[in-house]
Formats: C-alpha cells, structure tokens, sequence
C-alpha cells in the first residue's frame, strides 16, 4: 500500500515511532527515523533493518523545535530520495518537570512544554509544507490523543500516581485544530493533513490503572503499540487521498 513512498517519522526511536516504522517497511515503503537522539536513532535503525531483513530503513537526527535542525533534514532527504512523500509527527518533547498535577504546574514549565511540543509540530509542519507546496505533493499525519478530544476519566488514575497532565491536554487538544487549520490553509495546493488520536498504550502501567482503564472500553482496555498501524497505513496510502483536516480515535470506545 506505500509501495516506494518515502516516510518521514519524528519520534521514530520511541514506543510507537517504531511501530510507524514497521509499518511503512511491511507496505514497502522507505521509513526514516528522525529522532533528537542519534544513539537511540541508530540503534533502532539497526535493530528494526535486521529484524525485519530491510535496507529500507534511514536515520537521521532532528530537533523540530529548530528550524536549521529541519532544513538540514529536508536538504539530506531531498538529496537522498528526491523527494519526500509524508511526514509523520510523532515525538513528543517534554522537560524533567513534565507531568506534575495540575497545582504542582509552574508557569515556565506549561509555557515551555507546550512549545515544545504543540510548538514543534508546528515547525516542523511548517518547513515539510514549504517543500511539499514546491513538489506538489505532500501528507501530514499528526499524532494526537483522546485526551485531544475529551475531558479527562480521573477516575482511572485512583490508587496510582499518574495523572493526565495539563500541558498533555493543551497540545493534542491544540494539535486536533492545527491539523483543521492546516487542512484548509492548503487548499489547492495538494497537501493532506490528518490526526490519529489513540487512546492508551500498554506500557507496563500500574495495574490498577489498567483495570480502572479497561472497564471504561468495549472490549480489549489498552491498546498495544501495533494496534495504530492499520489507520496510519491507511492514512499514508492513496486509499485515504480524499481524507483531508479529520482526526481518526482508535480507542476501543473508551471516549463514548
């Protein structure tokens, strides 16, 4: 389904970025890792290439809060592939103060966490749509959350430690209109833009925050990290080239 497309992956050394990856080889595609870390960039690079029997795979490093960090990525991607085919914003920036409760939050911390993130996706969908618009083609999938949607069930976290944090709130709620935003701002000039929402990953949470989880889904609770591979295939591919400014909740009926 993506046949020689060439996918760009912020986060791509992360949880689900590497998901995203093997989805792009398995519909052979060409994925490359873009990650703030090239340690991490690199091994994962190696590590997927062999276990998936591929030279499909590319790494390169990138900060998309710079905007000289991301013309460096696209000169590198244009000179390598010739052209680029979809960007996918995937990496999620915070800082060591990142996810305190709501009256532990200072105002440096919200300002600069959002920024960051809700502020790179920005940039970064900012500097991929300048060379998109001069190729005349291009697909932005951005990656948002249920909590981008819906108000928190606070419920879920009783007898842990974790919350939903407000800056989290902020940024994919923001995420969903900028994804609106950019959709119609392209008009006439062949760029997509679209928003997958998850809702939650297993990733070795409490169990009692898995069990308060699951019993506000239909079926199966939390998500594994391959369970997003289907809707973003979908959404990279000529199948969805209609598609255009929605947002697609994968969340096993946890926000009804």
């Amino acid at each position: 389904m993506l046949n020689d497309k060439v996918v760009i992956i912020t986060g791509g050394a992360g949880l689900i970025g590497q998901e995203f990856v093997k989805a792009v080889i398995e519909n052979s595609g060409f994925a490359v890792i873009a990650d703030i870390d090239p340690i991490a960039g690199e091994k994962i690079k190696e590590a997927l290439s062999i276990e998936l029997g591929t030279n499909k795979i590319d790494f390169v490093k990138l900060d998309i809060t710079s905007k000289e960090s991301l013309e460096s990525c696209i000169d590198y991607l244009h000179n390598k592939y010739n052209k680029i085919d979809a960007l996918v914003n995937n990496a999620y920036p915070r800082n060591k103060q990142y996810a305190r409760h709501f009256f532990d939050v200072e105002y440096d911390d919200f300002v600069e966490n959002t920024g960051m993130n809700l502020g790179g996706y920005f940039t970064t969908s900012q500097q991929f749509s300048l060379y998109f618009k001069k190729q005349g083609f291009g697909n932005i999938i951005n990656v948002s959350s249920i909590y981008g949607v819906m108000a928190p069930k606070f419920q879920v976290y009783n007898e842990t430690t974790m919350t939903m944090p407000v800056e989290y709130a902020a940024i994919k709620a923001g995420l969903i209109h900028l994804t609106k935003y950019m959709a119609k701002y392209f008009k006439g000039m062949n760029i997509r833009v679209n928003t997958l929402s998850p809702g939650g990953v297993f990733d070795h949470q409490p169990e009692a925050f898995l069990k308060a989880y699951k019993k506000e889904c239909l079926n199966k609770g939390m998500l594994d990290k391959g369970d997003l591979q289907g809707t973003l295939v979908y959404l990279l591919s000529d199948m969805s080239k209609y598609v255009n400014g929605q947002n697609i909740v994968i969340d096993d009926g946890f926000s009804l």
